[in-house]
């Protein structure tokens, strides 16, 4: 979900030959709102008026109300667990429809809310609700394209530590409350305790021992996304850190620590799978090659990754996952809230329904998405606290104390940029 927003003049015609031809689920250009979505009349804009407004007329404001989804949609797993549990819920508890409308990628959601507003559609825009990361949140926040800040409203909020960086910026970038949680992700190794009966510690460790075993490690080729972030770590592990890349891009930085990034990982080529002639072209591709026992370690953004693979019967039983001991990068992903939306209020009760321990606990099954929870244990009730220390653990899976501990916020987004292109041009075609 995090690519960054392509050339608008040719989403903008795919959007409008969408929109000519029907969008499906979504609302048609020449749409209106359908239920009680309006405003009442005689009303302000639920934009203006929903700050002084308590939970329960947001709440009340949002009954009878149809939000229109956009999310990616290439998990049936994940599809299943919106348009099932997350739907017939709102639905009962709240009258609040909820259609999905499934995308590749949310840079074309991104593309059609800024076609919208190109078009004088600043009022019953098609997206009410749209799942979001990284460069796309970036782009929408300065386009000023998002409502809010609507966050600090919700009240399952308070079950979250806002003051973690991984939740209080996107990639750099400040939330501001533009932005709910909606879940978590962090980067984890996965090798066979069955071939390799410890893990390695560091990224030291983990260089020293491809040196020693050649042909038996690769990573994907950025900007596959599990690539481009193993590379990031060694960029964070050249330069000492991850703090000086929360800050707007510097080149004068860059070429400091680019240079020694490339030299180390073009050091490691000859020992690489297939002596680094070719790299796997994305994340599936290292599945197998792991699967195959071809290379001996793989790495994934999702913690519960392998034990899902293993459930699946694709992965050995002896499947592990392990973290470097200087930390891994975490990110979250968010729930956002387009500035013509036509059921803010509703749009807003999904968001917080999101947030509810019992939803994260839900969404955190192994057997129905394995999505890491965004809430704070310390913030939960001990009941509830209870529930997710007893949620069933595979030992594929370490557990949340460490994964807790050993997190590092992703750069800013335009630091990712251009480490890729650097990464291409000095090390894929040196």
């Amino acid at each position: 979900m995090r690519r960054a927003v392509v050339l608008f003049a040719v989403l903008f015609i795919i959007d409008i030959l969408a929109f000519a031809g029907g969008q499906g689920e979504g609302r048609g250009q020449g749409e209106g709102r359908s239920g009680s979505t309006d405003e009442p009349a005689g009303e302000a804009a639920f934009s203006q008026r929903f700050r002084s407004m308590g939970w329960e007329e947001i709440v009340a404001e949002a009954s009878g109300q149809e939000v229109f989804f956009y999310m990616w949609g290439g998990s049936e797993s994940i599809n299943a667990f919106v348009q099932g549990y997350v739907r017939e819920r709102l639905r009962e508890r709240y009258g609040v429809r909820l259609t999905m409308v499934p995308v590749s990628d949310a840079g074309v959601v991104v593309n059609k809310v800024l076609g919208e507003r190109q078009a004088g559609r600043t009022e019953d825009g098609s997206v009410d609700l749209m799942w979001i990361n990284g460069e796309n949140f970036r782009t929408m926040r300065e386009a000023e394209l998002l409502f809010g800040p609507f966050a600090e409203k919700l009240p399952n909020l308070s079950y979250v530590d806002t003051t973690d960086p991984v939740i209080q910026s996107d990639f750099g970038y400040p939330v501001e409350g533009y932005e709910s949680p909606y879940g978590g992700a962090q980067f984890v190794m996965v090798y066979d305790q069955e071939r390799l009966e410890t893990p390695v510690k560091t990224i030291d460790e983990l260089f020293a021992w491809v040196r020693e075993n050649p042909g038996r490690f690769t990573y994907p080729a950025p900007p596959d996304f599990n690539g481009s972030a193993f590379v990031r770590h060694v960029f964070y592990h050249v330069a000492g850190g991850h703090e000086q890349f929360q800050h707007p891009f510097d080149q004068e930085l860059f070429d400091e620590v680019a240079p020694r990034t490339w030299e180390l990982l073009n050091e490691l080529e000859p020992y690489l799978w297939r002596s680094g002639e070719t790299y796997p072209e994305t994340r599936s591709r290292l599945q197998g090659l792991f699967a195959n026992r071809q290379v001996d370690f793989d790495m994934d953004y999702n913690p519960r990754y392998a034990a899902n693979l293993i459930e699946d019967g694709r992965y050995p039983e002896s499947a592990r996952t392990f973290v470097f001991e200087g930390g891994t990068i975490a990110n979250t992903h968010y729930l956002a809230i387009p500035f013509n939306a036509s059921a803010k209020a509703a749009a807003m009760v999904v968001a917080d329904f999101m947030l509810e321990p019992e939803t994260q606990l839900e969404k955190m099954k192994t057997e129905v998405w394995g999505d890491p929870t965004v809430l704070s244990m310390d913030k939960l009730p001990d009941d509830e606290r209870r529930r997710f220390d007893e949620l069933p653990r595979s030992e594929a899976v370490l557990e949340p104390e460490v994964l807790q501990e050993h997190r590092l916020p992703e750069p800013r987004a335009d630091w990712i940029s251009a480490i890729e292109e650097g990464w291409r041009e000095n090390v894929l075609q040196r």
